[in-house]
């Protein structure tokens, strides 16, 4: 049986000389396990994160997307400094991606890693299609996710789009509103609401 450090050994050559090579040949910079990239107004983030609780029989982890839009920072709120505008695991944007890659002494290395690049390169492309805020937007919206919401009602009412604001507040609201932090949402969007409405 290998141990643990045969895992390890066998996670750092993959990243090495697989993984790497595969972000930077798409124009990606590469510190630890973290590769990024900016093109325009969106700065991709891929980030290979190791789980906490790896035994000496295997090794796993969780890859995570990330990006960021100077356009819709311009809407975001001093409580959200610092955190991606869109962010997902690998498994939400690529079906056939696992939530959590194993290395263990059974695995095939060459299937795992020929695997772990396809949905790589897969999850790129699908951020690829978030071409800009309003695509981001757009992600989030269908979701009635809290993540993103001031900054949705400050691009869309700032862009005209008083309709869809007015919508996506209810939809918020009919999910939201019977929780007891609705009444301080309801403040933040009322403020965002006075400062970008028409």
């Amino acid at each position: 049986m290998q141990n643990m450090q045969d895992m390890q050994d066998l996670f750092k050559a993959i990243i090495k000389q697989d993984v790497k090579p595969f972000f930077s040949e798409r124009g990606y910079r590469t510190k630890d396990l973290n590769f990024n990239k900016t093109e325009g107004q969106l700065s991709y983030k891929i980030n290979i994160q190791k789980f906490k609780y790896n035994t000496h029989k295997q090794l796993s982890f969780y890859v995570n997307y990330s990006l960021n839009s100077e356009e819709l920072a311009q809407y975001r709120p001093a409580s959200s400094l610092g955190l991606p505008h869109f962010y997902v695991r690998i498994r939400n944007i690529v079906p056939a991606a696992p939530e959590r890659y194993f290395l263990t002494p059974e695995v095939d290395v060459d299937k795992f890693t020929a695997d772990l690049l396809l949905h790589l390169d897969q999850g790129l492309q699908f951020m690829y299609t978030l071409t800009d805020a309003r695509a981001i937007i757009e992600y989030y919206m269908p979701k009635i996710a809290l993540h993103l919401s001031e900054e949705t009602f400050g691009f869309l009412l700032d862009t005209g789009d008083t309709e869809t604001a007015e919508q996506y507040l209810k939809q918020l609201q009919a999910k939201y509103g019977a929780e007891k932090r609705w009444a301080i949402l309801e403040k933040k969007y009322a403020a965002v609401w006075e400062k970008y409405g028409r």
